[in-house]
């Protein structure tokens, strides 16, 4: 049997998107939706499998910007829209798709490659580490209140809007936002129209979204996107609060912002999905237990020319260090690779030098953005040091004062 892959042509995205929906189940999604991605999606990276004609297998790919430690933001391929029929699997047909698309964003100068993965257990095998993880809380309301109050606080004003009302202003202070922590996405040119994306059919009974404005003398510090979803058990209100987004960048409108989801009447519970695992409300409230809190792997990266990836970031202090980088899917990135630098910049080339730390490529992004340390995944045997000293010096400077952090899918 033979299999050809290529890249789609226009009159083939609505039965190769049709076969990506019935991979992840079979359902359309909302025409809205669909849109969207059709709108984003690039056909020189859309790919399809076809046998015989029929779509079997899907990969797709955008060309993201993403922040690092340190502030740089820079470009990634952000894979995406992946799948295989059930009816060929197990012939190496992911592997060849994962192939293709590794080699395509190194030839187009992406030095790293980012997915978020409906299944936690495939992309490991291809060199992917979770380099960022999530935070999800759901807060009992009725035991959890705001116990501590940043100065200020009573100095922001709040006002209630629609998303796209104040959508302009809010995608600014996303942008100032940026810089602050490494795995942000940056928001180009279409992808302003993600946080707006509400599909009627897909709330589930919750309300159309809102979003609240933190204010003070008229500044936007801050703002929350959330629907509230009325429940009743019996004569009790027992309804949601569903938070898709919370960003601010003073305390004090986190603060405010914060006591004003936990107090809207009717509702018992508060949902934050997808945050950061350092999010300020752990500080701020009376009892983290009853917030129900649980991580979950979010941003998987891998390092497609580790020269360029090692270089494009900052580090908290001062390395020196020969890597030495196992990489058999990438060969290109095999081998001792020398990186200096610190919070100023650095370098990362080629060396004959002896290695000083042993790693492959998927402990290497695990620790990239600095979610986990190399001597954390050097306890569990994925790291090795061949230099005394090397290992503790190294994995302070790749790590990084607030954790890493995806706002988004893509």
């Amino acid at each position: 049997m033979t299999i050809e892959v290529r890249t789609i042509k226009e009159d083939e995205w609505e039965r190769w998107y049709g076969a990506l929906e019935w991979a992840f189940g079979g359902v359309p999604e909302a025409p809205e939706e669909a849109k969207l991605w059709r709108d984003l999606a690039d056909l020189d990276r859309s790919v399809g499998a076809f046998d015989r004609g029929r779509v079997v297998g899907t990969f797709g790919a955008f060309n993201l910007g993403v922040s690092l430690p340190g502030g740089a933001v820079v470009d990634a391929g952000g894979v995406t829209m992946v799948s295989v029929a059930g009816t060929h699997r197990r012939r190496g047909l992911l592997r060849r798709l994962m192939a293709d698309g590794l080699r395509d964003a190194y030839e187009r100068g992406e030095t790293l490659s980012l997915l978020t993965a409906a299944e936690a257990a495939i992309y490991g095998r291809f060199g992917y580490g979770v380099a960022a993880r999530s935070l999800t809380a759901r807060i009992d309301t009725h035991r959890v209140e705001l116990a501590i109050a940043p100065p200020g606080i009573d100095d922001i004003e709040l006002t209630v809007v629609s998303p796209g009302e104040a959508l302009e202003r809010c995608e600014a202070l996303y942008a100032e936002l940026l810089g602050r922590r490494p795995g942000m996405l940056e928001r180009r040119p279409g992808w302003e129209r993600l946080p707006l994306l509400d599909p009627e059919r897909e709330r589930g009974g919750a309300s159309e979204r809102r979003c609240v404005l933190a204010e003070r003398d008229g500044e936007l510090l801050g703002y929350a996107r959330y629907a509230s979803k009325p429940l009743w058990d019996q004569t009790v209100p027992v309804g949601q609060v569903l938070v898709r987004d919370l960003d601010a960048v003073d305390p004090a409108a986190y603060a405010a912002l914060l006591r004003y989801l936990l107090g809207l009447d009717l509702m018992s519970w508060v949902h934050l999905t997808g945050r950061p695992v350092d999010d300020p409300f752990q500080h701020l409230v009376n009892d983290v237990r009853s917030c129900s809190l649980q991580v979950r792997d979010r941003l998987h990266l891998r390092t497609v020319e580790v020269g360029g990836a090692l270089a494009a970031r900052r580090y908290a202090t001062e390395v020196d260090v020969v890597l030495d980088v196992k990489d058999d899917f990438c060969p290109w990135n095999a081998g001792r690779w020398r990186l200096s630098g610190g919070a100023s910049g650095a370098v990362c080339e080629r060396t004959g030098d002896a290695a000083e730390l042993t790693l492959d490529v998927r402990a290497l992004s695990t620790a990239y953005l600095g979610d986990s340390s190399l001597a954390g995944l050097a306890t569990a045997g994925l790291v090795s040091e061949e230099r005394a000293g090397a290992l503790a010096s190294a994995s302070t400077a790749f790590g990084h004062h607030l954790a890493p952090w995806l706002p988004h899918g893509f």
